[in-house]
């Protein structure tokens, strides 16, 4: 729910199927909704709130991939290239499990589960 609907379009235009959870489920979901249905579908959560890697690192499980965002404008055509190329560089590890943290001018993988202590 906090980013735009705009990415949906952006993820198609490049292969990749993807909804906006306001299309399909309820805005005061919890995160635990969102991460069971995202892994029960075989989706990858896209967000800008870092709830969701906490979640992976506290309960160190297998998956859903998270792929958390945090720069200030997010909006895709600020970072909509840069961000394809490193979709498609860690496209094997988040079809595995993984949490992808772009941040900045960079972006760093984690591979899931995550040993005992997490982040």
């Amino acid at each position: 729910m906090n980013l735009s609907i705009e990415w949906v379009n952006i993820f198609e235009q490049h292969g990749w199927h993807a909804v906006h959870w306001q299309e399909i489920g309820d805005p005061r979901a919890s995160d635990y909704t969102i991460m069971d249905w995202a892994l029960a579908n075989n989706y990858v959560v896209f967000t800008r709130d870092l709830d969701f890697g906490m979640f992976l690192a506290t309960t160190r499980v297998q998956g859903p991939s998270v792929i958390q965002v945090r720069r200030p404008n997010t909006l895709p055509h600020n970072f909509e290239d840069w961000f394809v190329e490193i979709l498609h560089q860690h496209e094997a590890a988040l079809k595995r499990g993984a949490l992808l943290t772009v941040d900045g001018d960079r972006a760093r993988m984690r591979l899931l589960p995550f040993p005992a202590g997490g982040l």
